[in-house]
C-alpha cells in the first residue's frame, strides 16, 4: 500500500534504479549480453529435438515399408504326418529305402501356394473362388458298369469318402475289409483340397489289388488354393455327380474329429437332398464298429431310419434293482447310433434310494443339466390298484409304447428291472436289426416277416418253468444262435410291426371277453406261461403260435445278466413263487466286446429252429402247426367256420382271428 502512494521524487529515484547502466558507469551489461545468448541456446535445443523426432519417424517408416511379404504364417498346430496303415508299417507302400513316398503329383512338386496350416485340405490364404471344375471324376464314374446306372436306384454300391488324409487313412482299412466280404460294390472318393496323388494315397495306406475298391478323384481344379466356401461347394457337386452315376445306398464318412468341417457340412447337405443314407463313424470305429463291414448295401441304407426305444416296466421292482440297471445302461456304448429314448414305468410307491437316484439321473448319459439338447427320458407313475387283472396288466404294458415312426423301422427293447446290460449290448442290437430285418437275403426269403423280436437273454427253463432248457449246439462244445417260437420277458427287442400286432391281439381279446360274459373257451383259460412271468407274455406266445413267428436268441449269455436275487412276482400274480427259471447261478455282467470275437452272424437257414415247447422243428412244421392253431383259435371265438378260406386272410389288425369282417 505504501508503494502505491510514493512521492514524485521517490518515483523518479525508483525509475533510475530500474534503468540499465550506461556507458562509463563501470558496471557490466549483464542483461544486454545474457538475454540474447539464452534465446539462441533454446532455439538450438528445439531444433535438435525436432531433428531427432523426424529421424525416428523416418526409420519407422523405412522398417514398415520394407517388411518381407513372402514369409508364410507360422503354423500353430502340430505338424501333419501322413498316416500309415498296418500294411504300410510292414513295408507295403514304401520305396526300397523305406522312405514314405512323396504325396504330390508324380513328376512335379505340388503347387500348394501360401497355406494357412498343415496343407491337408486347408484353404490357402489367397483363396481361389472360381467356378468348380472336376478334371478327373468323369473318367472313373463312366467306368462303372453292371446295372448301377442312373436307373438302378437299388444296387450294391456303398461309398466311402474323405477330404482329410487322416480320415482317409481311417476309412480305407474298413473299405478294404468290406470289399473283401464281396457283398457290396465298394467305392472310395477323395474330395476336398488335398494335394496328394491317388496312387500315393493307396500306396501309403497299403491298398493293393486285393482290396476290392473303386477309387474316384472328386477334387476340384485349383484344389489346394481354393477357399473353404469353394471346397464345400465342390463337395456338394461331387456327391451330386457320383449319385447321378451310381446311386450309392450309403455314404460312410469319418466324424471322429479328424475330418474337415467344410466336407462334413457339404456331405450332410447333399445326402439329405439326394436321399443317400449318411453314416458318420465315431472315434475308434475300426475296433468299435468293425461289424459294419459285414452288412450289405440294403442293411446300410436302413442305418439312419432305424429307431430303437428302451422300455423298463418296473411295476414291481425290488428296491435298488432299477438303479443297477440304469447304471449299466449309462455305462453302455451307444456309438452305433442315436441314444434310444428311455421310458420307465414306475410303481406308485418308489423306494427312497431309487427316488433319490432318479432326481439326478441324466439321459442320454453324460448330458449336462443345463444342456440345450432335449432329454430322452420319460418317467411314469402308475396309480395303485387293489387287484390288478391279467388283462389290465397287459393293457398297462402295451400302452407304454407305440412306434413313433414307420412300424417297419421303429422297435422297442423291453428290459426287466432285474437285469443288467453289458457295455456292448447296443452294438449287438443294432447289428442284428440291420442284418436280419433289412438285408437283401432276408427280405427276399421273407424271413423278416417271421421275426417277432431279438432276445438278449439266454433262458434256462421253458415257459412253464417246470423243465430246464438247454440251447441247441452246432457242435458238442459250441452253442449257436437259434430261433425259438417262445418269447422272453427279461430282455427282448420287439420289432415295431409285431408290437403293433400284439397290441391289436390284446385289444381284440379284451373286446371278445366283454362281448361274451359267459364261460371263456379253453384256449383262453389254459395257460402255457408260468405265473412267475408277466401276463402279456401269454398273449405274445399266442401271437407267435398263430402266425408262425420266432424270436432270435444269442449263442452267449454275455449280453445281459439276470439278477435272480432281485426277482419279484408280477403285480397280477402276487402269490407266484420264484419258479425254476429264476434259480440259475448269477453271473457277473460281461464287458468284453463279443462282436470282435465273432463278427459274422449266421443266416436264418443256418440256425436251429425250435417250437414253443422246445422241440426242434423245420419251417414246414412250424407253418403246419401255425395253421392248425389258427383254425382252433377261430373256432374258439366262433363264427369263422361260416367263412370261406379265401375270406380269412391274415391282417395286422388281427380281426381275422375273431371273424369280425373287414377292417373298416
Amino acid at each position: 500500500m505504501g508503494r502505491a502512494f510514493l512521492t514524485a521524487d521517490e518515483r523518479a529515484k525508483k525509475d533510475d534504479d530500474l534503468r540499465a547502466p550506461g556507458k562509463g558507469s563501470g558496471l557490466p551489461l549483464f542483461r544486454s549480453r545474457l538475454a540474447p545468448a539464452a534465446a539462441v541456446h533454446r532455439s538450438r535445443m528445439v531444433l535438435k529435438r525436432l531433428a531427432l523426432v523426424l529421424g525416428l519417424a523416418f526409420l519407422v517408416y523405412l522398417f514398415v515399408h520394407n517388411l518381407p511379404t513372402d514369409v508364410p504364417v507360422r503354423p500353430t498346430r502340430r505338424p501333419l504326418y501322413m498316416p500309415i496303415s498296418e500294411q504300410g508299417r510292414q513295408g507295403q507302400g514304401h520305396g526300397a529305402s523305406g522312405q514314405m513316398p512323396n504325396l504330390g503329383t508324380p513328376g512335379r512338386k505340388p503347387d500348394r501356394g501360401p497355406t494357412s496350416g498343415d496343407g491337408d485340405g486347408v484353404p490357402p490364404l489367397a483363396a481361389y473362388n472360381g467356378p468348380v471344375k472336376f478334371e478327373r471324376l468323369a473318367e472313373s464314374l463312366e467306368a462303372i458298369h453292371g446295372g448301377t446306372g442312373p436307373s438302378a436306384s437299388n444296387n450294391r454300391n456303398v461309398l466311402f469318402a474323405a477330404a482329410s488324409l487322416r480320415s482317409a487313412a481311417l476309412l480305407l482299412p474298413l473299405a478294404c475289409r468290406m470289399g473283401g466280404e464281396r457283398r457290396n460294390n465298394v467305392h472310395f472318393a477323395l474330395l476336398g483340397g488335398s494335394g496328394a496323388a491317388m496312387d500315393d494315397l493307396r500306396a501309403v495306406n497299403g491298398i493293393n489289388e486285393g482290396c476290392e475298391i473303386a477309387f474316384h478323384d472328386g477334387r476340384p481344379d485349383m484344389a489346394t488354393k481354393s477357399s473353404t466356401k469353394r471346397l464345400r461347394q465342390s463337395t456338394i457337386r461331387a456327391i451330386y455327380h457320383i449319385n447321378e452315376h451310381m446311386h450309392p445306398q450309403a455314404l460312410i464318412v469319418d466324424a471322429s474329429g479328424s475330418e474337415e468341417d467344410y466336407f462334413l457340412a457339404g456331405a450332410r447337405q447333399q445326402t439329405s437332398v439326394s436321399g443317400i443314407t449318411l453314416i458318420e463313424l465315431p472315434e475308434n470305429a475300426h475296433s468299435r464298429l468293425g461289424w459294419i463291414t459285414k452288412l450289405d448295401s440294403s442293411s446300410l441304407a436302413a442305418w439312419g431310419k432305424v429307431n430303437v426305444e428302451i422300455l423298463i416296466p418296473a411295476f414291481s421292482a425290488v428296491p435298488g434293482s432299477l438303479v443297477h440297471l440304469l447304471k449299466s445302461l449309462s455305462a453302455a456304448d451307444f456309438s452305433a447310433g442315436p441314444t434310444p429314448h428311455l421310458t420307465i414305468e414306475l410303481p406308485h410307491h418308489v423306494d427312497r434310494p431309487t427316488a433319490d437316484f432318479l432326481k439326478t439321473f441324466q439321459w442320454p448319459p453324460g448330458r449336462p443339466s443345463a444342456s440345450s439338447s432335449p432329454s430322452q427320458l420319460t418317467l411314469r407313475h402308475r396309480i395303485p390298484r387293489a387287484r390288478l387283472t391279467e388283462e389290465e396288466s397287459s393293457v398297462r404294458f402295451l400302452e407304454s409304447f407305440w412306434p413313433a415312426v414307420d412300424p417297419g423301422y421303429s422297435h422297442v427293447l423291453v428290459l426287466s428291472p432285474q437285469v443288467q446290460v453289458s457295455t456292448q449290448f447296443f452294438h449287438y442290437v443294432k447289428y442284428s436289426i440291420l442284418y436280419y430285418l433289412y438285408s437283401d437275403t432276408t427280405t427276399t426269403q421273407m424271413w423278416d416277416t417271421r421275426l417277432l423280436g431279438i432276445s438278449l437273454d439266454l433262458p434256462t427253463t421253458l415257459l412253464d418253468d417246470t423243465a430246464s432248457f438247454s440251447p441247441p449246439s452246432a457242435a458238442k462244445t459250441k452253442t449257436t444262435p437259434f430261433l425259438w417260437q417262445a418269447p422272453n420277458s427279461n430282455a427282448l427287442l420287439f420289432t415295431g410291426a409285431k408290437w403293433a400286432e400284439l397290441h391289436a391281439l390284446v385289444s381284440e381279446s379284451i373286446a371278445y371277453h366283454e362281448r361274451n360274459q359267459g364261460a371263456l373257451p379253453k384256449l383262453f383259460t389254459d395257460k402255457l406261461v408260468a405265473k412267475t412271468r408277466p401276463a402279456w407274455l401269454e398273449h405274445a406266445l399266442r401271437l407267435a403260435r398263430a402266425r408262425g413267428y420266432v424270436a432270435l436268441y444269442p449263442s452267449t449269455g454275455s449280453l445281459v445278466t439276470v439278477h435272480t436275487e432281485l426277482y419279484r412276482a408280477p403285480e397280477e400274480y402276487p402269490g407266484a413263487g420264484a419258479g425254476a427259471g429264476y434259480n440259475s447261478e448269477l453271473i457277473a455282467p460281461a464287458t468284453r466286446n463279443m462282436l470282435l470275437e465273432s463278427l459274422a452272424l449266421p443266416s436264418f437257414e443256418e440256425m436251429p429252429l425250435l417250437a414253443w415247447d422246445g422241440r426242434e422243428t423245420a419251417v414246414e412244421g412250424l407253418d403246419k402247426e401255425a395253421a392248425a392253431y389258427t383254425e382252433e383259435f377261430r373256432r374258439a371265438v366262433g363264427g369263422c367256420e361260416k367263412l370261406r378260406e379265401e375270406e380269412i386272410k391274415p391282417r395286422a389288425s388281427m380281426r381275422d382271428l375273431f371273424c369280425l369282417g373287414e377292417d373298416d
